[in-house]
C-alpha cells in the first residue's frame, strides 16, 4: 500500500489521530486500551486503558490550546483512573497543561511518554466495576465490528 494510500485511511479529525497514535503506544506497552469510553453519565474519556498489572490509565487527547481551554470535564475522570495523562501534538503549548499529570507526545502514528502520571489507587469497588464495564463494551464493539445485525444490542457502560 502506497503512503497517500494509507493517509487516506487514517482519521480525519486532530482529536482521533491523537487516539490512534496513543493506542499504538499503550499496545505496545502491552495495555488494552479502549478508545470513548463513558465511565459515568456526561463524562467520555478519550482512551481508557488496563495496565497489564490491573491499573486503569485514562488518556485525555488535547489537538489545540482551544480544545483544553473548552474542556470542563476532565477533572472529573481522575476519580475513574489510577493514572491520568495528557496526550498532545509537537505544537501543542505544554505550558498551559496542569501539573501532576503524565504527558504523551502523539500523533497518527504512535507516541512517546514524556511523564510518567503520578499514582493515585482506585477503590477496590470502583477499579471492579470499571473493568467489568470495560470488558462489557469492549465485547459489545468487537461483536458490532464482526456481526453489524448484532450491534443493535449492544450493552452500555451504564447497565
Amino acid at each position: 500500500m502506497m503512503a497517500s494510500d494509507l493517509s487516506d485511511k487514517l482519521p480525519a479529525k486532530p482529536g482521533q489521530r491523537l487516539t490512534r497514535g496513543v493506542a499504538r503506544m499503550l499496545l505496545s506497552l502491552d495495555h488494552a486500551p479502549l478508545a470513548e469510553f463513558v465511565p459515568a453519565g456526561g463524562l467520555r474519556v478519550d482512551v481508557i486503558s488496563i495496565s497489564p498489572k490491573g491499573e486503569i490509565w485514562i488518556v485525555e487527547c488535547k489537538s489545540c490550546r482551544a480544545d483544553f481551554v473548552s474542556d470542563r470535564k476532565w477533572q472529573g475522570y481522575l476519580e475513574f483512573c489510577d493514572r491520568f495523562f495528557w496526550a498532545v501534538d509537537c505544537d501543542f503549548p505544554d505550558e498551559i497543561l496542569p501539573e501532576g499529570a503524565g504527558l504523551i507526545r502523539a500523533d497518527s502514528f504512535g507516541a512517546e511518554m514524556l511523564r510518567m502520571a503520578p499514582e493515585t489507587r482506585l477503590a477496590g469497588a470502583r477499579r471492579n466495576r470499571l473493568l467489568r464495564d470495560i470488558a462489557r463494551v469492549s465485547a459489545a464493539r468487537l461483536l458490532a465490528a464482526t456481526d453489524p445485525l448484532g450491534a443493535g444490542s449492544a450493552i452500555s457502560a451504564a447497565s
